[in-house]
């Protein structure tokens, strides 16, 4: 029996939702799907394959890039930090790459070089997230400065919602009238929506949005589940069922003896743990999915194993498969039980699940 850990990857999920991103914009409105942090955990290259009709890709780092280049694939590809160092800017021309600059450094580094070839700038804004990028005033004087730059092929001004969550959230009307400000005699190109301000904020759109998390089938709006923006789980995570037994009322259950048996109780053990980048601070009660069926989770979650409570679920034998999150069982669901954001959940997957792409 294996005791294999799988992430199946649904590739006709990501393109049902990157479809349901069109369905929010213009025809004029590009994509700028981000697929960083290997593909929020999806596989980098798996994903960036099934995103094929997205305009651009969006990663952290060059190695991401490099890594997509290496693997063919030629589409634009926007470097949301930047670049660190000369040899970095040159393999960003040299790779036909696009970047973002947000700080003197780069703009220095930038601006006493002569590339090989002329390449696209996103020139960052910082209008109240406060973590990366120039002063409104500060980018009104860089954006003719890099306009007529020989190494400059065209600027892009971008900037990024800190609360798009949030839909009063006051500040979010005052960043975009910032955003919306700053340059305003320019006809540069813009890029201000993540997921949650695409949702809610048609008059940010620009001419470039930046969906992340709604792409992999997570909702990223507080109140809304993923099924009622429409949008299909990319990644169903599982592990087998390895063992059962009963236990008597009162025995207690895994490391710090933290869950007891209220009755007798027939008991399973999963494969998986936070080994695998399954939480460890998930509460007793948390469910898993067998034969389709809910069950909670009983006790700690240790590094190799998980205990579940079967009795509501007498067919269940060794070997079945458990679904942790994905079809059937939303990651915003496990992700609010351990008090974070579904995308902790997705990243923190380790190399010891299997990423198996349908």
């Amino acid at each position: 029996m294996s005791r294999l850990v799988t992430a199946t990857i649904d590739t006709a999920a990501l393109q049902h939702n990157l479809q349901q991103v069109r369905k929010q914009l213009s025809a004029d409105v590009r994509v700028v799907a981000v697929i960083k942090a290997d593909g929020y955990g999806h596989g980098l290259v798996t994903v960036a394959h099934a995103l094929y009709q997205a305009e651009l890709y969006a990663v952290g780092c060059l190695d991401e890039a490099a890594q997509l280049r290496k693997a063919s694939i030629e589409k634009p590809i926007l470097l949301l930090e930047g670049f660190e160092g000369r040899e970095e800017l040159q393999a960003i021309a040299q790779l036909q790459l696009q970047t973002v600059i947000h700080s003197e450094q780069q703009w220095q580094l930038l601006n006493t070089t002569i590339l090989p070839q002329p390449i696209t700038i996103w020139l960052k804004v910082d209008t109240g997230m406060h973590r990366l990028g120039f002063t409104p005033q500060r980018a009104e004087q860089l954006l003719p400065l890099l306009e007529g730059h020989p190494s400059v092929e065209q600027v892009v001004l971008i900037s990024h919602f800190a609360n798009a969550d949030h839909i009063e959230h006051p500040l979010n009307q005052r960043q975009q009238q910032a955003f919306s400000h700053c340059c305003a005699q320019s006809s540069s190109a813009r890029s201000f929506s993540n997921s949650a301000a695409l949702l809610t904020r048609s008059a940010a759109h620009f001419q470039f949005v930046r969906p992340g998390i709604m792409l992999y089938g997570s909702s990223p709006l507080q109140g809304q589940s993923a099924a009622s923006l429409g949008l299909k789980p990319a990644l169903t995570l599982q592990a087998p069922l390895i063992a059962i037994q009963t236990i008597e009322p009162g025995a207690a259950v895994g490391y710090g003896s933290s869950w007891q048996a209220q009755r007798e109780t027939r008991l399973g053990v999963v494969a998986i743990g936070y080994g695998h980048g399954y939480p460890r601070r998930l509460p007793s009660g948390t469910p898993v999915l067998i034969r389709g069926q809910r069950v909670p989770l009983a006790g700690r979650v240790s590094m190799d194993m998980m205990t579940v409570d079967l009795t509501a679920l007498p067919e269940a034998i060794v070997g079945d498969l458990v679904t942790l999150w994905g079809e059937g069982l939303p990651v915003d669901e496990i992700a609010q039980q351990a008090s974070t954001i579904s995308y902790e959940l997705l990243c923190q997957l380790t190399s010891r699940v299997e990423r198996i792409a349908q």
